[in-house]
């Protein structure tokens, strides 16, 4: 029986992003020397704790979605001052910012020739605010990261209504934040594939954007906000595994072993209401000692919000809490060596809503969950079944290269893969796998279907929430 190489695991960690910078367009990125991606994840989770600024459209609606047609010339923080946001960071030992270019509503904080609601369109304001904020974060030593919505309600980028030219104007608008305001640390993703905003990553396509911010800086790390939908146990479609506390999304403090990045609001909400001056905020203590030193010590970075006002400024409350975290919370160095990570899964998923079938399954648990796009429903094997297994068709033969299994209670980590090509099954090299995501690659094949046959467990009937099949760029 032919049998197919599978790249080990720890292997892919060394993925390295050394694409050359155009020096032409990245016009304030230094000359990089190649760093492999396990590098650059570790340096992100030391960096510890950065400020994340919640400054768009929405500060002046008094709410966290604006509407899509709230009128440029609303922008007018006539008082804003990027230095103070730097000062506070600074006060509070940070090491990085984060900044909103665009939130849902589709209003740009620079100065883009892909649109005209923009800061540029605000007739007393036309200030570029990410040049701003860049300059200042740089001039006190901290590093930059742009937050950057893929939902976009003014310009109808949303589910069911993205065309080709939406999906052009999101790579001009990307290729601008990347060339314009020099070495971006990581570009923060919001508004995707996510189950709230149900952009998928066929319509706008993530290994297109990814292939496109690693083209333009090798050592940007792309971090997509998709933990309301991905397993934590594996990297679907992002450098760092990103959680927004505020949604309920939270990193095990135990279990973790994936660079990561936590975010939470110093107020009750992302962006400024009028009621911020004199709400409560959050407690500095409970902060650090709630938050910051448990993440950083499971491998993630903390990003705590504020959300300056509608003259562009921090208020004093928030101000006093960041000064607060810097008397009591020093960065200390380096968090834990992270362990070997695989490389992240960005391809498109070929199995996604292709049928299935499977030996016999346990009640409503059946074969088409595997391909049901969702990590919450899944197959289950009928208990006594000493070879359950499962299959994935294709309606053309399809070039694949990677296949990702989602086992989140741990049921089995003996399997075989096979293949059918050309009439005849191959089976594919693979490895004992106890883990709850299990990736395995190999030499491009094509195929016409994928079947798993798995080993039970002593006491365990196996389960499977996604079979997920790809052919990666390499």
């Amino acid at each position: 029986m032919k049998k197919i190489f599978t790249l080990a695991a720890s292997l892919c960690s060394l993925l390295c992003v050394s694409t050359p910078c155009n020096a032409e367009t990245v016009k304030a990125t230094p000359s990089q020397e190649a760093v492999s991606l396990q590098q650059l994840q570790q340096q992100f989770v030391d960096m510890r704790l950065g400020l994340f600024i919640s400054f768009n459209m929405s500060s002046f609606v008094n709410d966290d979605w604006a509407p899509a047609d709230a009128p440029a010339s609303l922008f007018n923080p006539a008082k804003m001052d990027c230095n103070q946001w730097a000062d506070a960071a600074k006060s509070a030992n940070m090491t990085f910012g984060c900044l909103t270019t665009k939130h849902h509503s589709g209003f740009c904080l620079w100065d883009t020739k892909t649109t005209d609601y923009s800061v540029m369109s605000s007739p007393e304001f036309k200030r570029d605010v990410v040049k701003e904020y860049a300059d200042a974060f740089r001039a006190k030593g901290l590093k930059v990261v742009l937050y950057y919505s893929i939902l976009d309600l003014h310009h109808d980028i949303r589910p069911g209504f993205v065309d080709r030219k939406d999906v052009e104007m999101i790579k001009e608008q990307l290729t601008e934040l990347l060339t314009s305001y020099g070495e971006v640390t990581a570009l923060f993703i919001d508004g995707w594939d996510a189950p709230w905003s149900r952009i998928s990553y066929d319509e706008v396509p993530f290994d297109d954007i990814y292939a496109l911010v690693k083209s333009l800086q090798p050592q940007c790390l792309v971090m997509e906000l998709n933990a309301a939908k991905y397993p934590q146990s594996g990297m679907f479609y992002t450098d760092i595994k990103s959680y927004e506390q505020n949604a309920g999304e939270h990193v095990s403090r135990n279990t973790n072993r994936l660079p990561a990045l936590s975010s939470l609001p110093i107020n009750k909400n992302w962006f400024w209401k009028t009621t911020f001056p004199t709400d409560p905020v959050k407690n500095a203590k409970d902060l650090v000692e709630g938050h910051v030193i448990p993440l950083n010590n499971a491998h993630c970075a903390m990003l705590l919000n504020v959300a300056p006002n509608t003259d562009g400024l921090i208020d004093d409350n928030a101000l006093q809490v960041l000064k607060e975290i810097g008397e009591i919370w020093n960065h200390p160095g380096k968090t834990p060596v992270l362990d070997p990570v695989p490389a992240p899964l960005t391809a498109p998923n070929k199995a996604k809503k292709q049928s299935t079938y499977s030996s016999y399954p346990y009640d409503i648990h059946i074969s088409d969950f595997i391909t049901d796009d969702s990590f919450r429903t899944y197959w289950q094997a009928h208990s006594g079944d000493d070879a359950p297994w499962v299959e994935v068709l294709f309606p053309r033969s399809e070039p694949i290269n990677a296949i990702a299994i989602s086992d989140a209670k741990q049921t089995f980590s003996d399997f075989k893969i096979e293949y059918l090509s050309g009439g005849k099954w191959y089976e594919i090299e693979s490895r004992p796998d106890a883990s709850a995501v299990k990736i395995v690659r190999f030499d491009r094949v094509w195929a016409e279907k994928v079947r798993l046959t798995l080993t039970p467990e002593k006491g365990k009937d196996p389960r499977i929430e996604e079979v997920c099949v790809y052919d990666e760029r390499r």
